[in-house]
């Protein structure tokens, strides 16, 4: 008899009411894979998006998609994944087995430590909304000796890998000013901890009933985004922005590349604000400035994050934990963006 497992997935896009908990089969491990027993799985805004279809495609914005393209349906969902490996299958290290780990979520075009991220956990792969999970052996990381708990440690791929990546990319150093958009969320909070931890002079953009958990993350200066945030962003750091570290996009695009110093980077990892920006073209070519697209992270990045999460560098903010029956009110919870961190499942 084929054993089964307790899992949440989705038989089609659409709103909360579309998360199901199911009874499937334990996945088996393949060649090179191992099986991880799921401790917490951290929600994303990927999830909201993938159980939506909000991506769109190259060919037609408006189309439902997943992550990179249609979903193979039902698909469990849970991109950031922490728990003990249990099963290994054949070519993969069996050492693992019995070791606490995080999942690097990315499913990657090439092999090499550079290589650029086209798939997801969760959304072209069966993710970690599951009591177990599989994983390709060398994307998973041994993290037992972490001081992080395992909320804390399923907190950091997607959201701390996006914001490492987005850091990565625009080469931040130690001394420069980093403003972070949408610093109270997931991605945000994370960019604000870890350019902190890279030495960077930190303004943080957030609303009113967050400012103060902001500024406990590590912001110098933090702003409120419902005033004139221009000239809130001149005041706060007259010689400009080396480094803009943006998830929200949209109008701030436009307002904010004029504020970059010479040299100055924009890295995009999110539209909260909305997917287009009408921006003066001669700001980048005459300032040398860059505008960088960033999704997530590369291998390199993320054993760069797990170095970091196994000497506790970085403490994840954990705002509420759920059961996993409980994934669909998880999901309101994390739309209604009224949380300061990370929300997790535990399985």
């Amino acid at each position: 008899m084929t054993e089964s497992m307790r899992a949440v997935r989705i038989t089609e896009h659409g709103g909360p009411d579309v998360l199901e908990p199911a009874r499937v089969a334990v996945p088996t491990p393949q060649p090179g894979e191992v099986r991880v027993r799921v401790s917490a799985v951290a929600l994303n805004n990927t999830d909201l998006w993938t159980r939506q279809g909000a991506y769109g495609r190259p060919d037609d914005p408006d189309a439902l998609s997943g992550w990179r393209g249609p979903i193979d349906f039902p698909r469990i969902q849970g991109a950031d994944v922490a728990g003990h490996v249990v099963a290994a299958g054949a070519d993969a290290d069996e050492h693992l087995i019995g070791r606490r780990v995080v999942v690097d979520p990315a499913l990657y075009d090439t092999a090499g430590p550079d290589a650029n991220p086209i798939g997801l956990l969760g959304s072209e792969r069966d993710g970690g909304y599951a009591e177990y999970v599989t994983a390709r052996a060398d994307r998973v990381h041994d993290v037992t000796d972490s001081p992080l708990t395992d909320e804390q440690i399923a907190a950091l791929p997607t959201a701390y890998g996006t914001a490492l990546g987005m850091i990565e990319r625009g080469r931040l150093q130690d001394g420069e000013t980093a403003l972070v958009s949408g610093a109270s969320g997931g991605v945000g909070l994370a960019a604000v901890q870890i350019a902190r931890a890279r030495g960077a002079q930190v303004l943080a953009i957030s609303s009113g009933t967050k400012l103060d958990a902001v500024r406990a993350a590590g912001a110098q200066q933090v702003i409120d985004r419902a005033g004139d945030l221009p000239a809130q962003i001149r005041a706060a750091a007259p010689d400009g922005i080396d480094v803009a570290l943006d998830v929200v996009a949209g109008e701030l695009v436009t307002d904010g590349l004029p504020l970059l110093r010479e040299s100055g980077r924009w890295v995009v990892a999110g539209a909260l604000g909305g997917y287009r920006a009408d921006f003066d073209i001669r700001r980048l070519y005459l300032h040398n400035a860059q505008l960088i697209g960033s999704a997530m992270h590369t291998p390199r990045h993320f054993a760069l994050l797990v170095d970091m999460a196994r000497r506790g560098e970085i403490e994840p903010v954990i705002a509420a934990a759920f059961p996993l029956e409980q994934a669909a009110q998880a999901q309101d919870e994390l739309a209604r963006r009224g949380h300061v961190g990370k929300i997790v499942l535990r399985p």
